[in-house]
């Protein structure tokens, strides 16, 4: 089944004979329980798909079609309950409030929502027991491992059930260590948890726990390969080798 089906999207910026192609008729799907990672060099236009995917940037045409609703048709109430009840985030720096515990940072935006307490209680114990973070709910984020709110920040985008999981440069600001644990909680998020991924990255390392990598060039799909069979490591010299043929700042 398909959870996101993008269809001849276009974004442009200006006007008369100023155009900038951000997206120049990019076409891909996404099917359930499918890990994708975008690349591209930047001004590539992958942040810029990411955006119109999440809702954050409107496109010039084209669909962008989740669970089967065209968001592109929703006007903003709409859109920002698609967004609540159908999308999940992990942000670069996790966004974590240091004056919530860990439990709160993870029910956030059940409680602004005003669910019932105890539905709240009963969401957080599941996903943290899921991610092995339940024994710290009462901590705060200053009180925990880097890998342990990388954890919390990953409980709170999977605690509504998401459809689509969307995830902006992820590790670009962590060491190798704490990169790698997140992206092993990616990957359980994926396996186990049958969660949907969609990840924007400029890093090879972290694009080779995707099962298929997409590669931006100028606005427009420039390549498209599938793991399969092969092993990480096998799949991270074939992204290698793209990224090579794509130049540019490509492999910084």
């Amino acid at each position: 089944m398909e959870v996101l089906k993008v269809c001849n999207l276009k974004k442009y910026y200006g006007s008369n004979n100023n155009i900038t192609k951000a997206l120049n008729n990019i076409s891909f799907t996404v099917s359930d329980n499918e890990f994708v990672a975008v690349m591209g060099s930047s001004g590539s236009g992958k942040t810029t798909l990411l955006n119109t995917i999440s809702t954050i940037d409107t496109v010039t045409s084209g669909n962008i079609i989740i669970s089967n609703i065209d968001i592109t048709n929703l006007d903003e109430e709409a859109l920002s309950n698609f967004r609540k009840e159908n999308l999940g985030f992990i942000f670069q720096d996790f966004n974590l409030l240091n004056t919530l515990t860990i439990k709160e940072n993870i029910a956030l935006s059940l409680i602004i929502n005003k669910e019932d307490k105890l539905k709240i209680d009963e969401l957080v114990k599941d996903i943290s027991k899921k991610l092995g973070i339940y024994d710290i709910l009462d901590k705060y984020p200053y009180e925990v491992s880097g890998g342990e709110k990388q954890r919390c920040a990953s409980a709170r985008a999977l605690i509504n059930n998401p459809k689509l999981i969307l995830a902006d440069e992820p590790t670009g600001a962590l060491d190798s260590k704490n990169a790698r644990i997140l992206l092993e909680t990616f990957k359980e998020m994926n396996e186990v948890l049958k969660s949907t991924i969609l990840m924007v990255t400029h890093d090879a390392y972290s694009a080779s726990y995707a099962s298929r990598v997409l590669f931006i060039k100028d606005g427009e799909i420039f390549n498209e390969i599938i793991k399969g069979k092969k092993t990480r490591g096998e799949f991270y010299d074939e992204i290698i080798d793209v990224l090579t043929l794509l130049g540019g700042d490509s492999l910084k």
